[in-house]
């Protein structure tokens, strides 16, 4: 238990509840949020779920079932509350989910009122700066609620980071027989030498001329995509070939390995081996900064491209410290990646981004380290609903 648990040591039951959108990214962003209340502070967390089936894969949960206790959480089926449940001292909305109708208006009838955050989504825009931590009342109940900004500056709540994550990443890539373990795990036997790169994004994605560019680039590309990603772009570029977990399919230069959906601690693994990351949605984009490699972000796709203003935010601080060629480049495929880029644009940006490798690799370790140094969403969220700040 570490700092932010209170002096008793007894803790408030926290409330957390989510509504599926984007399958792992919301219940991603939920399941590491509620694992990180209850073994780094001590809470008692139960977690309301839409979905639990999204995370069967990632968290072990059985969803036929709808209450469980793993990992020691208690995770429910959102459907099954009822005011015989009763209500939390701390209640969370992840993701703007909203509450269910009788929680708000038991939550309004009971004193002290518990503690209400609404956990936003992660933006780099300016104004979220502003807005983070401000009050908000309920209109219908004028409850007060706290909206909580994840972000990449220190007035916001930051980013969720386990208190031994960077511990857990260096010392998994000094440790040899634990890469090979994992490898094992994936169904992967034999590696060739080259680029090693995840994969890990929307259908939309223009993966086809992506996967082209490594088929005819000059550099061996072992390329690994989970199980079930874009499924139907992958078995058009393999010709309905796409390998079996633990076969490859070998074309070019390239190498197309298929591996198992796996928790999350192993994915995290899985960043850390690879050279180069594409990763989507709001878990996994977070993850990949952690992981201290090169990576592009597949921005989940809004209407009215509202996404282009949150590619663009982040791209102007993560970018802003690379050489200017080296950020051109950068954007360039980050921009194609996201709109849906051309054969020509999407090779072009890949070569003219590789050759500035050196240069992604020391700014991916810096701007890892400099995330370090601003809040952790978990910690700033506890210690909100116990003090004023």
């Amino acid at each position: 238990m570490h700092d932010a648990a209170n002096a008793s040591g007894c803790s408030a039951r926290w409330d957390l509840f989510c509504t599926v959108v984007d399958n792992y990214g919301d219940a991603g962003v939920a399941w590491r949020l509620a694992r990180e209340l209850a073994h780094e502070h001590g809470i008692d967390v139960t977690l309301w779920i839409d979905e639990p089936r999204a995370l069967a894969r990632i968290a072990g949960v059985d969803p036929a079932l709808a209450s469980q206790r793993i990992c020691g959480i208690d995770v429910r089926a959102r459907r099954t509350w009822t005011p015989q449940a009763g209500i939390a001292e701390v209640v969370v909305e992840v993701l703007e989910c909203g509450l269910p109708e009788g929680y708000v208006d038991l939550m309004s009838r009971t004193t002290p009122a518990p503690r209400w955050f609404v956990l936003e989504y992660l933006s780099a825009e300016p104004w979220v700066d502003d807005r983070h931590g401000l009050p908000s009342p309920h209109p219908a109940t004028g409850l007060a609620r706290r909206f909580w900004f994840p972000g990449f500056s220190a007035r916001t709540g930051g980013l969720l980071r386990e208190h031994d994550l960077v511990a857990r990443r260096d010392g998994f890539l000094r440790d040899a027989a634990a890469q090979d373990a994992l490898w094992r795990t994936l169904g992967i036997t034999s590696l060739p030498s080259g680029l090693r790169v995840s994969l890990f994004c929307y259908a939309d994605a223009p993966m086809l001329p992506l996967l082209d560019a490594w088929r005819d680039g000059a550099e061996r590309v072992t390329c690994i995509v989970p199980q079930g990603v874009a499924t139907e772009r992958l078995h058009e570029w393999a010709q309905g070939a796409v390998p079996a977990i633990g076969a490859a399919l070998v074309r070019g230069a390239l190498t197309l390995q298929v591996v198992p959906f796996v928790p999350q601690e192993r994915y995290d693994e899985l960043l850390w081996a690879c050279d180069f990351n594409f990763v989507r949605g709001e878990d996994s984009f977070v993850r990949g900064q952690w992981a201290a490699r090169p990576f592009v972000w597949h921005v989940y796709p809004q209407d009215q491209g509202a996404h282009v203003a949150k590619l663009d935010a982040f791209l102007g601080r993560y970018a802003s410290a690379l050489p200017r060629d080296a950020a051109a480049a950068y954007r360039a495929l980050a921009h194609g990646w996201n709109a849906r880029g051309t054969a020509s644009c999407i090779a072009s940006a890949w070569s003219a981004l590789m050759a500035h490798g050196d240069a992604l690799r020391t700014h991916a370790l810096s701007w890892a380290a400099h995330l370090q140094t601003l809040p952790e969403l978990a910690t700033s969220l506890v210690r909100a609903s116990r003090f004023e700040v």
